[in-house]
């Protein structure tokens, strides 16, 4: 099974995050188009992570990144999102171009503030995502968010070869990469003239379809497989390197459809056809409790829980570089 095992731990997190040591860019145009990644899913991909906010509204702060950052024992696995005089962390070779439904368009350098909400009290896996994959490379790049809350698979995200009515949400998440793409420049001065190179795709979905066990469900498996099939001939990408994140959710196990669900992910993954070009990461080990997080009824949303986010962008970035260097 084409399975990445995430990062799991504070002692292995603690040594990944010291290998963090700045932008290999660090805003000097050196050679190589700027790799760029999409990422798409609903409302988790959207980033529901809670940074800062406190009060009775967010459980007094509890599960925040302010909080986790003022804990000795973890603060050294967040320590790069601050700088030396506190303010949160912009990287001048990671951006972000995220166009949310009926809201203005996002775009800039990789910071805090690429989340639905469009402020800085929030995040979602992109964060941590763009560290690890920007640290990687000497070329820039660039994050394509394609995220829609409660959409699914089977109907709004639904492929061209699942049959059927092809989804809203998946003609708009082709419609909107290439958008991005046409407008690199023109959103982006600071890449003028460096070209581009689609790098991969990400997936971190399922809440939606789970809700549907006698219709969706049984159809997940065959729908990513379609998903990831259609996504590389639509950009001519035929070993476009995926990386499909498990539904997380409220829960580390889930029994009944919402476990069969997280087997069709991994199941799509472990495809023959996908061998050394897709790999699951599995996400359920990053739950945190809700009485430990900022939005104590929201387990649709991982609570909240900035740990969560973080390590799932961290899950994801990692399996998508170790999928990049094999493609090479």
């Amino acid at each position: 099974m084409n399975t990445i095992t995430p990062r799991y731990g504070l002692l292995i997190l603690s040594c990944a995050v010291l290998l963090l040591t700045g932008p290999g860019w660090a805003g000097q145009p050196g050679n190589g188009p700027v790799k760029v990644f999409i990422l798409a899913g609903q409302s988790n991909m959207e980033g529901q992570g809670v940074a800062d906010l406190t009060g009775k509204d967010y459980n007094n702060g509890h599960g925040t990144l302010a909080e986790l950052m003022r804990d000795p024992a973890r603060a050294a696995l967040f320590k790069h999102l601050k700088t030396a005089d506190g303010k949160w962390t912009v990287r001048d070779d990671v951006f972000v171009r995220y166009q949310r439904e009926q809201r203005p368009l996002l775009t800039g350098p990789l910071s805090l503030g690429f989340s639905v909400y469009g402020d800085q009290h929030h995040f979602g896996p992109e964060l941590q995502f763009g560290h690890v994959v920007g640290d990687r490379f000497q070329n820039p790049v660039l994050l394509i968010k394609t995220a829609w809350g409660g959409k699914s698979l089977y109907k709004d995200f639904r492929p061209p070869s699942s049959g059927g009515t092809v989804g809203k949400y998946y003609t708009l998440m082709l419609a909107q990469v290439h958008e991005a793409l046409a407008n690199l420049e023109q959103d982006f001065p600071v890449l003028k003239g460096r070209g581009h190179e689609l790098a991969g795709f990400v997936w971190y979905h399922g809440w939606n379809d789970g809700c549907e066990p006698k219709t969706a469900v049984p159809e997940y498996e065959q729908n990513l497989v379609n998903l990831i099939h259609d996504v590389r001939k639509a950009f001519n990408a035929p070993r476009l390197p995926v990386v499909v994140g498990e539904l997380t959710g409220p829960w580390v196990q889930a029994p009944g459809a919402w476990d069969k669900l997280r087997q069709a992910q991994a199941a799509a993954a472990a495809r023959a056809e996908f061998a050394g070009t897709v790999a699951f990461v599995p996400t359920h080990n990053f739950v945190r409790k809700p009485e430990a997080s900022p939005n104590s009824g929201h387990g649709h949303h991982e609570f909240g829980n900035a740990e969560t986010y973080f390590l799932v962008g961290d899950a994801l970035g990692a399996a998508m570089n170790q999928l990049c260097a094999a493609a090479k």
